[in-house]
């Protein structure tokens, strides 16, 4: 169990839900969600390490998937049990492991992309599906190592959502994105270097609703193709004209899909 504290947001009474973001963003991403359902559900929204409010990971190289479900223990504590765990990208990734290491305790899942990129590895040698990420995260590699926060963040941001996507943002919003990319080293070997085998994932038998966007990249589609052929009570839903931040550039959309999955599981 991890010796840290997490920061976490908590709101509503009800069946429990726990919430992990994305890469680059805070537990502030579920907010449209916990307003939703606050009123039916109790819901926490919790900070990865290194993310907003959270305690940092002591090495920004090397940290496994397992060390972030380790920081959530204090809030399934509070939450208590079963929960139903929702995450998104490299939330969606922990919430795997999370599972994966707790079974009993999830009553159900809900993923958004989980950017396992070690299924694709273990799967097929290079090249393969995660070719665009791995040559994203040597771009970011190269980039922090001369210091340049923004070109970082321009790559990552670029790739996950279209060409052209750092240089519209509001400049107010990207100082926290680019102080995020000091932490892509770590997110890279968390995510390539998951031990965690395909098979494996045949045990969560909760009930899963796995969200993908139609319009993201080749490497979330490829993890996806992998785990279908694993999860044994999977319900796919694909959005026709999302991408990879489906649950940011539209959490409307996605969450009243998230919604009654999160009702009918409760």
């Amino acid at each position: 169990m991890s010796e840290q504290e997490p920061y976490f947001r908590e709101v509503g009474s009800g069946p429990s839900i726990v919430c992990m973001h994305a890469n680059a963003g805070t537990s502030g991403q579920w907010r449209a969600l916990m307003d939703l359902a606050a009123p039916k559900f109790r819901i926490f929204a919790v900070d990865s390490y290194g993310a907003g409010k959270s305690p940092e990971w002591p090495s920004d190289r090397v940290i496994r998937l397992e060390d972030e479900a380790a920081l959530l223990e204090p809030v399934l504590a509070r939450a208590g049990t079963p929960v139903a765990l929702v995450g998104h990208s490299y939330g969606g990734a922990i919430a795997l492991i999370a599972a994966l290491a707790h079974p009993a305790r999830v009553r159900a899942l809900v993923l958004y992309e989980p950017t396992l990129f070690s299924l694709i590895e273990s799967a097929q040698p290079a090249p393969n599906a995660a070719d665009g990420i791995r040559q994203t995260l040597v771009d970011v590699e190269t980039a922090l190592e001369r210091g340049d926060l923004d070109a970082a963040a321009a790559r990552f941001l670029d790739y996950w959502m279209g060409s052209g996507t750092w240089a519209g943002m509001p400049e107010q919003r990207k100082p926290p994105i680019a102080a995020a990319m000091a932490k892509a080293r770590r997110w890279g070997h968390a995510l390539f270097k998951e031990p965690a085998p395909l098979e494996a994932f045949r045990a969560l038998d909760m009930p899963v609703l796995y969200l993908v966007g139609k319009r993201s990249t080749a490497a979330a589609h490829g993890v996806a193709t992998l785990l279908a052929t694993v999860l044994p009570k999977a319900e796919f839903v694909e959005f026709e004209k999302l991408g990879h931040m489906g649950p940011v550039t539209h959490a409307e959309r996605v969450n009243e899909v998230i919604l009654p999955f999160l009702e009918r599981t409760a």
